[in-house]
């Protein structure tokens, strides 16, 4: 599905880009004055040539044409001296902005709501992140290298040029109409297909990346050829998209040329009729020619920086898009932090809808969950038992109805001092690609060692990992996938209790772990809910026996309440649950 973008005025777009440039103004500023110098050295060339022929080259004077051809050597070694230092600062600006957009850009997505990432590939977001960035470095560059400078240049050029001879120059911009004229028709068509490239590319990354991700489901069917056909097709897009847009834009450059050369033309048989007419020397003649490749020289970089700006427009309005995004969860400037909590939780008739219509995934939970309880959710699959600690954790918002935590309504605290006194644990525990003892530490990022290993001790994690070749130094790779489910599990365990929640969330935590190896984190977890408020999510019945209560869901409702024997005996929904389950494993 390709990405709606809202578009906004180029000009409003590239204002909002040079404000990141702002904070080395001083140093775009020193760019700008060399790049002056330089502008105002060249324009002395034609000058001096027309001396050298007007006085010295007719009389023979040797003298004054050494002494002019000096001056062009330092002049010209002074522009080359310069231009190098105006090329090295102006990299270490630009590779510094972009340095600054790429930190933003991921600052502000870590912000953003669940429903952001419903909606978007992670492919998607990295080709935002990675491609749409590098993408403004080309018209970064030109932006601080071509417009003001090359302006400046043009300006000064048809000063000299309306100096040395009026009608030559009112004839030489003769032909700058018919290129305005052809650089807007290009460029309204252009920017619409090189954002439908862009478009066509992130989509690519955006299954490049979740076909990397399902390889082993890919090899397991034996899908290979028809993932290489997908592939195949998203390539061709991307192909055909840029093939699309770079044959329009193609046609920029000979324009250009068209229009160059048709204006030296028209000047040269303006000037032809004014020399034979003794209205004009030939050494005005000649710096007169001399300027219009002056002119035209910095109307080529200007039609470059047209050409970069319109090219990656829709990178920066890609970037912005993104960045104008907000967590639609409404965040307040003045959310104050959560003070420590007991643990308390509120439900007052909470409903939620994950699409924004009357389809609730949760509707009218109205229930109180005291301090230190062990609670556990339990119905069919997609009943909305994962909703319940989804609103929690305030991963969303309630669509209806208020959450509390110790009476304070979760929309009016800081996300993070909330979070952050919360253990969340799912099914398929996520480990990032670096040590065990890392990995661990996440939960407390100031943990010593002994703390580290005491955690993995409580949970039954320390044999297996002191088995390992460097043992809590052992790098898990990417998604810990150079471990076992169960085994990443106990380690997702001792980071939930290093961390010290006040609130605990285990959905469906012990799916993945054998039955031998249940046996053993069954003590790590009780140690786990030992004076917190957990929730627990399982299909398994057996593992909520020991609960204070059981909140059975169904279709969004909590239809059943109470302890197991309670539940038992009222011969309602958890019955009939229990006995299918008991059947089922009976007949196995």
């Amino acid at each position: 599905m390709e990405e709606v973008i809202k578009e906004t005025s180029k000009i409003t777009t590239l204002k909002r880009l040079l404000r990141y440039v702002s904070s080395y103004k001083w140093k775009a500023i020193g760019v700008i004055f060399l790049l002056l110098i330089v502008m105002g050295c060249n324009t002395l060339n034609p000058m001096l040539m027309k001396v050298s022929i007007d006085n010295f080259v007719g009389s023979s004077n040797v003298k004054g044409l050494l002494g002019i051809g000096l001056a062009l050597v330092i002049l010209n070694l002074v522009v080359m001296i310069l231009s190098k230092i105006r090329i090295l600062v102006m990299s270490k600006i630009t590779n510094q902005v972009l340095v600054d957009i790429r930190h933003e850009l991921y600052t502000h997505i870590q912000t953003l709501s669940f429903s952001f990432f419903d909606n978007r590939p992670v492919g998607k977001i990295l080709s935002r992140v990675v491609g749409d960035v590098n993408a403004l470095q080309n018209l970064l560059n030109s932006s601080i290298v071509n417009l003001i400078p090359n302006i400046f240049t043009v300006a000064l050029v048809i000063v000299m040029m309306m100096i040395l001879n009026v009608k030559l120059a009112i004839v030489c911009l003769t032909v700058m109409p018919i290129l305005f004229i052809a650089m807007f028709l290009i460029e309204v068509k252009s920017n619409k297909r090189w954002r439908k490239y862009r478009d066509k590319r992130s989509s690519l990354l955006g299954y490049t990346h979740e076909a990397f991700s399902g390889m082993k489901v890919i090899q397991g069917f034996g899908r290979e050829d028809y993932a290489r056909d997908k592939y195949e097709e998203h390539l061709n897009q991307h192909a055909s998209g840029f093939m699309h847009a770079v044959k329009l834009q193609d046609t920029f450059w000979p324009v250009v040329d068209i229009c160059r050369g048709l204006g030296i033309a028209i000047v040269l048989l303006t000037g032809y009729k004014l020399t034979t007419g003794d209205n004009l020397s030939p050494g005005t003649l000649m710096a007169f020619i001399m300027y219009i490749e002056m002119l035209w020289r910095p109307i080529m970089n200007l039609s470059a920086f047209y050409n970069a700006f319109i090219t990656n427009l829709s990178a920066a309005e890609r970037i912005f898009d993104i960045l104008d995004t907000h967590n639609d969860m409404e965040l307040k400037a003045s959310s104050t932090a959560l003070p420590k909590i007991k643990g308390k939780v509120t439900f007052e008739n909470v409903s939620f809808s994950y699409e924004d219509d009357e389809t609730y995934a949760l509707k009218d939970a109205d229930f109180i969950l005291k301090a230190g309880e062990k609670i556990a959710l339990v119905g069919e699959t997609g009943a909305g038992k994962t909703t319940i600690t989804n609103l929690i954790s305030r991963f969303y918002d309630p669509s209806k109805g208020r959450v509390l935590i110790d009476g304070t309504d979760i929309k009016t605290v800081n996300l993070e001092s909330l979070r952050s006194q919360m253990g969340i644990m799912l099914q398929d525990s996520f480990l990032f690609s670096t040590t065990i003892k890392e990995n661990i530490r996440y939960g407390k990022l100031d943990a010593t060692d002994e703390e580290i290993v005491a955690a993995a001790k409580a949970v039954n994690a320390h044999s297996f990992i002191e088995k390992l070749e460097n043992g809590y130094d052992t790098n898990v790779n990417e998604r810990g996938s150079r471990l076992s489910l169960g085994q990443r599990q106990l380690i997702a365990f001792a980071r939930a209790l290093i961390a010290d929640p006040r609130i605990l969330i285990l959905d469906e935590a012990t799916a993945n772990i054998d039955t031998e190896t249940e046996r053993l984190v069954q003590k790590g977890i009780k140690k786990l809910m030992e004076g917190r408020t957990s929730i627990v999510i399982a299909h398994r019945l057996s593992t909520i026996r020991d609960c204070d209560k059981i909140f059975v869901v169904s279709d969004g409702e909590i239809v059943e309440s109470g302890k197991h024997e309670e539940l038992l005996k009222k011969k309602g929904y958890y019955y009939n649950l229990y006995c299918a389950q008991y059947s089922f494993l009976k007949e196995a």
